[in-house]
């Protein structure tokens, strides 16, 4: 089985989103979906939650449920469904390839649906569910859907499959904070932060700033790439 879903919609829309005249934007789309470039990040995201954990347990239980996220998500994806449809990735669909614009990033395996869009979607929806900031949840989702779009942009994922892929992400993420909320108040007290300092979950707001400000240097970063590469 080739194509899971009526290709013409999907090639349509793909034509639209895929590549550009810009040799910036084809180097920075290439940086960007690369997962290395996100370690500074991680890295982040690691600092906020063991700063704003008191305990071990509640550390290890936040950093195991965002394992968890990644194992539903991309469990599902690359596990299950990618196998089960077979359907090709549009860079090596040989009824398809010759009318996209392709870099260098092609891609392995099978195109639906996207673990890139599902891991980092699963990661977004837990997070601002654990941080439920305004300004922290907008760049954090904003961060899983770039994710998606260079994707498109590279041409090696179907619409339907950063689509499905967000689906799936989103759902991921909110089992794995149901997991987290079940067991994190069985170990700590329920406690509610008044202060403007904190998130009403009792994220400090000066370290979510942090990980937005890796974010935005990450970018930055990722431009700088693209104009001297």
């Amino acid at each position: 089985m080739t194509h899971a879903f009526p290709i013409g919609i999907d090639q349509t829309l793909l034509q639209f989103f895929n590549g550009s005249d810009s040799l910036f934007l084809d180097g920075m789309m290439a940086a960007l979906t690369d997962g290395l470039t996100w370690i500074p990040l991680y890295l982040a995201l690691l600092y906020m939650v063991i700063k704003n954990n008191e305990t071990m347990e509640q550390i290890f239980l936040t950093i195991g449920c965002l394992f968890l996220c990644i194992l539903l998500a991309d469990g599902m994806a690359d596990g299950i469904v990618k196998p089960l449809f077979a359907r090709l990735r549009p860079s090596y669909d040989p009824l398809v390839m010759d009318h996209l614009d392709l870099l260098d990033t092609r891609g392995t395996g099978y195109s639906f649906f996207s673990a890139h869009a599902a891991n980092t979607m699963s990661l977004a929806v837990f997070l601002s569910l654990l941080v439920r900031d305004k300004v922290f949840n907008f760049f954090i989702i904003a961060w899983a859907l770039l994710n998606g779009y260079t994707r498109l942009y590279l041409g090696v994922h179907y619409p339907s499959d950063i689509l499905v892929g967000f689906l799936w992400g989103a759902v991921s993420g909110l089992i794995a904070y149901f997991v987290w909320h079940k067991v994190y108040f069985k170990i700590s007290p329920g406690l509610n932060y008044v202060s403007s300092q904190y998130t009403r979950t009792g994220y400090a707001l000066s370290d979510a700033d942090v990980v937005i400000t890796v974010m935005a240097f990450t970018l930055i970063c990722s431009m700088v790439f693209a104009i001297v590469g």
